[in-house]
């Protein structure tokens, strides 16, 4: 099903050089933008409801609209959606540097470009998964490279922001952001595709319905989801801010920082390992990698010495970058390329809502049950996770396709 939109047949063809040069740029933008927000509202005498609410808005107008964004990508096309995508964070980019190098901004206006900057991430979004398999002949590779610099990107997108805040300001930062959305749209602009016929004879509506017939039809695809979400709520959900919370409160804010770039380590090193490893069942191995999350949320829940934590951290990454390889390939390479804009938009906005409610319920319960029994309660649904995924036929034996 994978279509090599043209003669060289080698990973780094032209079209995947432009799309991976996209992704990176795009994801080190997002990187900064959590900061930029942060340092400019505070700075503006502005308190932590504030960034709450502008980081909300985005997530909420994301989430709400990914689905949307799918239909939008299987009617158009992903590429033309992509690059008015950029064009849309583009604006919203340069007009929120305007606005705080003018001095303390309007709160509304504010929420309002960060809102429609989630918007334009969500039509952004679905191409993502489709995309790939029209450029990349080994998809898992393609996948794997782009985790690799995504994960280092990750990791250097707040690094910069956070320098540039202290020098020149929250408006540089968010000038720089908007130079990844141009960049980004001119790669994707590029790109050479096949001529593709726009799909007008379904309403919105029916293509949503339709997308979920697919979803539905497909055990192993809502299976896994399914499963995903129990283990977004109660495990990946609120280990980011428990994991916060302990090693600040336990060593240092520099050694949580620290620990970050370690896991981030850790997500490089996954993916350099899903470049070499290509197991012939990738969900049963992406499964078995998932217990190593355990040692990331035990070396929490226990006072242990920093090299182990460390190790903690480190394994996680490995682990989770490894899963989300597998996933993606095995994604991109079992659905067909006219369904998998809407589909992979129900993967996506299933999981960042149950990521987003187990972060919002990972402090409350923590307070009336301690941190320590959420961690150990994290282990063990983590173990109980991976045994309903091995147990489950459709999922443990589904080979991998070319």
């Amino acid at each position: 099903m994978t279509a090599v939109a043209e003669a060289d047949t080698g990973l780094w063809n032209r079209n995947f050089r432009y799309f991976f040069v996209a992704r990176t740029v795009s994801r080190f933008g997002d990187g900064m933008v959590p900061v930029a927000l942060a340092a400019g509202l505070l700075d503006t005498g502005h308190g932590a409801s504030a960034v709450s609410f502008a980081l909300g808005a985005w997530m909420a107008c994301f989430a709400g609209f990914v689905l949307v964004g799918g239909v939008l990508a299987d009617r158009f096309t992903p590429r033309r959606m992509m690059v008015l995508a950029d064009a849309v964070r583009l604006v919203c980019a340069v007009a929120l540097a305007a606005l705080f190098a003018g001095g303390a901004p309007s709160l509304p206006l504010v929420y309002a470009l960060s809102a429609l900057g989630g918007l334009g991430a969500a039509v952004f979004q679905p191409g993502v998964a489709s995309m790939l398999p029209l450029m990349a002949p080994d998809v898992q590779r393609g996948n794997a490279v782009l985790r690799v610099a995504e994960s280092l990107t990750t990791m250097a997108g707040p690094a910069v922001a956070g320098a540039l805040a202290g020098f020149a300001g929250p408006g540089a930062i968010f000038g720089v952001d908007a130079g990844t959305f141009a960049v980004s749209g001119l790669c994707l602009f590029l790109i050479r595709m096949p001529t593709a016929v726009v799909r007008t004879g379904e309403s919105m509506l029916a293509e949503l319905i339709g997308g979920w017939r697919e979803f539905a039809a497909r055990p192993w695809l809502w299976g896994v989801i399914a499963v995903w979400s129990v283990y977004g709520i109660t495990v990946l959900g609120p280990l980011t801010p428990l994991e916060a919370v302990v090693v600040t409160e336990r060593h240092s804010s520099a050694m949580f920082g620290l620990m970050m770039t370690v896991n981030g380590a850790g997500s490089v090193a996954g993916g350099l390992v899903a470049i070499r490893l290509r197991p012939r069942r990738p969900l049963f191995a992406g499964t078995f990698a998932l217990f190593g999350v355990i040692g990331n949320v035990l070396v929490l829940a226990y006072d242990v010495p920093v090299p182990l934590l460390a190790a903690g951290f480190f394994v996680g990454g490995v682990s989770l970058a490894f899963w989300l390889v597998m996933w993606s390939t095995t994604v991109q390479t079992q659905i067909p390329n006219e369904a998998l804009n809407r589909l992979h938009a129900y993967d996506v906005a299933g999981s960042l809502i149950m990521l987003a409610v187990g972060r919002a319920l990972a402090g409350p319960v923590a307070e009336a049950v301690g941190v320590r029994r959420v961690l150990v309660a994290g282990a063990l649904i983590n173990v109980g996770v991976c045994g309903v995924l091995f147990a489950v036929r459709a999922i443990r034996g589904l080979n991998r396709t070319a």
